[in-house]
C-alpha cells in the first residue's frame, strides 16, 4: 500500500464534505425556519459523549474494505476482513505511518472534546458515567477470562434433562423461528411421562459424571502450569481439610498425654498412702506384741 493513499482518500472525503455544506447552504436558504433549528442540532451534539476514534488498523480496514469487497464480491465478510488483516501485518511502517498518524491526531481532538464534554456535565452525570464504565470492564474483562478458560481447554458445564431432550429434537421442533421451537419443546417436555424423563435424567447424571472427571484431570494440570488461581473454591477447601485436622488430632493427644499423667500421679498417691497404712498397721500391731 503506498504512503499517499490515505492522503487521496483524504482528498475525496473533504470534497464531499463541501458538497455536503454547499447543498445544506442551499437548503437552509430555501426552507422556512421551522424546517431547520440549528439550536436543536447545536444541543443533540451536546448531549452526546464524543466518540473514541478509530486506531491505524481499523481505519486502514475501514478504507480497504469496499475496495476487497468490489474485488471479491462472493467473499463472506469474515474472510474479507481476514484478508486485510494479512495485508496490514505485511505492509511495512512507513506504509503503516499515515493511519497510524492519522490516529494520533485525531486521539488528540479526540481529548480536547472529551474534557469540554465532561465540563458540561453535573456530579451525578460524572457518577453515573463512571458507574457505566466499572460496568463495562466487568464485562470485558468477564469475556476476556471465559475466552481464556476456553483456550485452557476447561470442560463444558454438565446438560440438564431438558437441555438434552432439546438438542436431540430441536430441528424437527414445531415453530418457525428459535423461540417458538424452544417454547414448543418445553410444551412437549412438560407433556412428557416420568418413564420417558427417566431416560434424558439417566443421560444428564452418566453427563455429571464426565464432568466431574474431566474437571479433575484439568484441574491438575492447572496446578501443574501453575494456574492454581482458575481451580474452584471447593476443590481447594477439600485439599485443605486433611492439614486442617492434623493440629486437631494433635490436641487430642496431647489432651491424652495430660489425663494419663494425672491418672499416674493420682495412682502413685494412693498407692503411697496404701503402703503408709500398712506399714502404720504392722508398727501398731508389733507394739501390742510386746
Amino acid at each position: 500500500m503506498a504512503p499517499y493513499s490515505f492522503s487521496v482518500s483524504l482528498l475525496v472525503k473533504s470534497f464531499s464534505l463541501l458538497s455536503c455544506r454547499n447543498s445544506l447552504a442551499r437548503w437552509t436558504s430555501v426552507l422556512p425556519s421551522t424546517y431547520f433549528s440549528p439550536v436543536r442540532c447545536l444541543t443533540s451534539e451536546a448531549s452526546c459523549p464524543p466518540k473514541r476514534p478509530l486506531n491505524g488498523y481499523m481505519r486502514y480496514v475501514q478504507q480497504q474494505k469496499p475496495i476487497m469487497a468490489n474485488q471479491n464480491p462472493e467473499i463472506k465478510a469474515v474472510e474479507l476482513v481476514r484478508k486485510i488483516a494479512q495485508q496490514w501485518r505485511s505492509m511495512s511502517p512507513e506504509q503503516k505511518q499515515p493511519f497510524e498518524e492519522a490516529f494520533l491526531r485525531a486521539m488528540e481532538q479526540f481529548k480536547v472534546d472529551l474534557k469540554r464534554y465532561q465540563a458540561q456535565l453535573t456530579p451525578a452525570q460524572l457518577q453515573q458515567q463512571a458507574q457505566e464504565k466499572r460496568r463495562r470492564m466487568a464485562k470485558r474483562k468477564t469475556i476476556r477470562k471465559k475466552r481464556e478458560l476456553t483456550n485452557l481447554g476447561k470442560p463444558k458445564r454438565p446438560r440438564s434433562p431438558f437441555n438434552i431432550f432439546m438438542s436431540e429434537h430441536f430441528e424437527e421442533a414445531r415453530g418457525a423461528t428459535s423461540q417458538a421451537k424452544m417454547k414448543s419443546l418445553l410444551e412437549d417436555w412438560r407433556n412428557l411421562f416420568s418413564h420417558q424423563k427417566q431416560v434424558y435424567t439417566q443421560l444428564a447424571e452418566d453427563d455429571k459424571i464426565r464432568y466431574k472427571n474431566e474437571m479433575k484431570s484439568w484441574e491438575d494440570h492447572m496446578v501443574e502450569i501453575g494456574r492454581e488461581d482458575l481451580i474452584r473454591e471447593q476443590t481447594l477447601s477439600a485439599k485443605k481439610k486433611p492439614a486442617a485436622k492434623a493440629p486437631a488430632a494433635k490436641k487430642v493427644t496431647k489432651k491424652a498425654k495430660t489425663e494419663k499423667k494425672a491418672a499416674a500421679t493420682a495412682k502413685s498417691k494412693t498407692t503411697k498412702k496404701t503402703t503408709k497404712s500398712r506399714s502404720a498397721k504392722t508398727v501398731s500391731q508389733a507394739s501390742k506384741k510386746t
